[in-house]
């Protein structure tokens, strides 16, 4: 591609960007979007490697691992609504700098984003409707129910990644755009077709539910053991299963990753043995190395910190991962976010920060606080007066955030 044909590109990357402009620093919207795509995608991982424990013990005629994929299913059923809904976060940060290339990408293959949305319900129901088929039975060794909706949940899951997966790396492409709607003089106006992925780069992320579920079990294993009623020789067990996930998962995923960097676009020049390049893969590979030593011995065994480690070397990977995107559509087509006009809107910015940090964090602060007091709670878990008290403070916090935000639309609406 010679200097000419790249300038057409970054003339057309740039025609298509929102005149609007966005409303502060870009570089906010690219650190807000590698923080929560670095947290759905923990979430991800956790329901993927949860939901193959699930289906694991559904199948295999052991009363451990029938308990164990019932206890995962739990963490299963709750890792996919949060996936969802933190998943929204970079979605819509991307599309605010990146604008020309997630639209372009949408539109190219219009038919897998409206799929998305209907793979994805039904790889929810499936999954709840084994729960549902499954909850009433107090005995959780007895061999499950309606197994074949697991299977259905985790197929149908893998795919709305990977069409997520194909949207984003056809970002990476804006070269190819014009030939994937013009095949031999005619405009494909269908939208069906998914035009580019890398196989390896998913893979990677789907492999990383291998440790990251390994660490959930360790931390499993930390959270259950204080309870009076804890079976100490299970909760062993499944940790140390947790153990040898986190130890072969990482280097399987190291392996994958090596792989992803191996087949990255010629577009993205050097990156591979950049410093971003190589850091993620050792961050991954530290895990391992981490599990090792931090999680031997009975004292160490019980550590929670498996997974804020797996979400430290998550944020490292969706930096690097940004800084691939970065590379490419910056310094080979010479598209840059940091050049984006910036028309201020306090209002907007102040909210969002003041909704995520109040909003989102009291009302997390409560869930959190409720779940962890009854998961380690005998019997029937009755919250104090502090934790009902805060309770209350979260809905008045929402009922004041949804009044205002009316008020102020109402306002402008009568400008």
């Amino acid at each position: 591609m010679d200097a000419s044909q790249v300038a057409q590109i970054t003339e057309m990357m740039y025609a298509l960007r929102n005149p609007a402009g966005v409303p502060t620093y870009p570089l906010i919207f690219i650190g807000l979007g590698v923080l929560t795509f670095a947290l759905h995608i923990l979430f991800v991982q956790l329901m993927l490697g949860t939901s193959i424990i699930t289906i694991f013990g559904a199948f295999k005629n052991d009363d451990k691992w029938r308990r164990l994929g019932s206890a995962m299913l739990e963490i299963s059923k709750v890792s996919v609504s949060v996936a969802i809904v933190i998943g929204v976060a970079p979605l819509l940060f991307v599309q605010v700098v990146y604008d020309p290339h997630w639209y372009t990408s949408n539109v190219l293959s219009a038919y897998w984003v409206i799929a998305f949305i209907i793979i994805l319900i039904f790889a929810y129901w499936a999954m709840y409707f084994y729960y549902f088929q499954n909850s009433k039975n107090k005995d959780k060794t007895v061999q499950p129910k309606a197994r074949w909706s697991m299977l259905l949940s985790l197929a149908l899951m893998l795919t709305v990644g990977f069409i997520m997966h194909s949207l984003t790396s056809q970002i990476l492409h804006p070269d190819l755009w014009k030939s994937w709607y013009m095949q031999n003089g005619v405009m494909d106006y269908s939208g069906s077709t998914l035009h580019a992925y890398n196989l390896w780069r998913f893979a990677f992320f789907i492999s990383m539910a291998i440790p990251v579920t390994g660490g959930m079990l360790v931390t499993y294993r930390r959270f259950k053991s204080v309870r009076s009623d804890a079976d100490q020789a299970y909760l062993t067990w499944a940790a140390e299963i947790g153990k040898t996930w986190i130890k072969v998962g990482s280097i399987i995923s190291a392996l994958l990753y090596v792989a992803w960097m191996m087949t990255i676009p010629e577009t993205a020049g050097d990156f591979a043995t950049s410093f971003w390049g190589i850091i993620a893969g050792v961050m991954v590979l530290f895990y391992a190395v981490w599990a090792q030593f931090r999680l031997k011995g009975e004292a160490k065994f019980c550590s929670y910190m498996a997974l804020p480690m797996a979400l430290v070397i998550g944020l490292v990977i969706a930096t690097s991962r940004e800084m691939l995107r970065y590379g490419i559509l910056n310094d080979f087509f010479h598209y840059d976010f940091m050049d984006y006009k910036i028309v201020w809107d306090w209002y907007s910015t102040g909210l969002f920060f003041l909704t995520f940090a109040i909003v989102g964090g009291a009302t997390l602060a409560y869930f959190l606080t409720v779940a962890w007091q009854a998961g380690q709670t005998v019997g029937v878990y009755t919250p104090s007066p502090a934790v009902d008290k805060l309770g209350t403070v979260v809905i008045w916090i929402m009922i004041l955030w949804t009044i205002q935000f009316f008020v102020v639309g109402f306002y402008v609406w009568a400008q």
